[in-house]
């Protein structure tokens, strides 16, 4: 983590000082590329600083900054993932029907979002046992 830490900050001074060499160079005219490098430096800054706070929280030495520590140490549970479900196919159709309206029509991303927001509503309840479940 200490490594992602130091890369974060290294991108985030990297792009600042990109982003004031760019706006000298073009005498401060052009200012898309100034706020582009700007928005990248401050995307380095912020991911490394929530890989500090998240990194001073933490007991002791993260498995992955000790350099004696084992594969087995990092091991853990990542979480419950759906076996068998079909809703992340027809979300993903509907996403596809919403960028392809993009090309053709309006109106086929108005059809895109019909089917958008039935499929993430039945992802998102999949396994909720309320007393209205789906």
């Amino acid at each position: 983590m200490l490594a992602m830490e130091r890369i974060g900050y290294l991108f985030g001074g990297f792009a600042a000082l990109m982003a004031v060499i760019y706006g000298f160079w073009n005498d401060w005219s052009e200012p898309i590329g100034v706020v582009g490098l700007t928005m990248g430096a401050l995307m380095g800054f912020m991911m490394a600083g929530y890989l500090a706070i998240t990194r001073r929280k933490l007991d002791g030495v993260p498995p992955e900054d000790d350099p004696l520590g084992q594969i087995d140490d990092i091991a853990g549970e990542y979480g419950f993932f759906s076996p068998h479900s079909w809703w992340p196919f027809w979300l993903a159709l509907a996403c596809a029907i919403i960028f392809l309206g993009l090309a053709i029509g309006w109106w086929l991303v108005a059809v895109g979002v019909f089917f958008v927001i039935p499929a993430t509503v039945g992802w998102v309840f999949e396994y909720w046992k309320g007393p209205r479940a789906l």
